[in-house]
């Protein structure tokens, strides 16, 4: 195998408009569910996790540790806001594809109406 040795695909997004009644935006069990099958789908190792909620109608916030790195998520409801931050290191094979389909994925369920993207490689 060709070694991609410390690189890797760093996508980040600010999610602005996101209704509150979102359910992933309030509901830690559909968050961590949405986030478990979006890194299973992309073909993704999850190795950890932590996720924690604030509350009643509150915000979520949750980290997915992969072996090809990271996935984090912080909701705010109050604010109709959400931050994505999706990291893949293509140490062995070029996983960027995977990272955009997670970040792509979890952009469509919280129905953003104004997205901010940052796509930054790694090497």
């Amino acid at each position: 195998m060709k070694r991609l040795a410390h690189s890797g695909l760093h996508l980040i997004a600010n999610l602005h408009g996101v209704e509150a009644g979102v359910s992933v935006m309030t509901s830690l069990p559909a968050c961590k569910n949405l986030c478990r099958q979006a890194v299973k789908d992309a073909g993704l190792t999850l190795v950890g996790e932590s996720f924690h909620d604030f509350g009643e109608g509150l915000g979520v916030t949750g980290a997915l540790v992969l072996a090809e790195s990271h996935l984090a998520i912080h909701t705010w409801p109050e604010s109709g806001y959400v931050t994505l931050d999706v990291f893949v290191c293509n140490y062995t094979a070029d996983n960027s594809d995977k990272a955009k389909q997670v970040f792509e994925t979890l952009i469509e369920a919280y129905r953003p109406q104004r997205v901010q993207r940052i796509e930054l490689p790694r090497e």
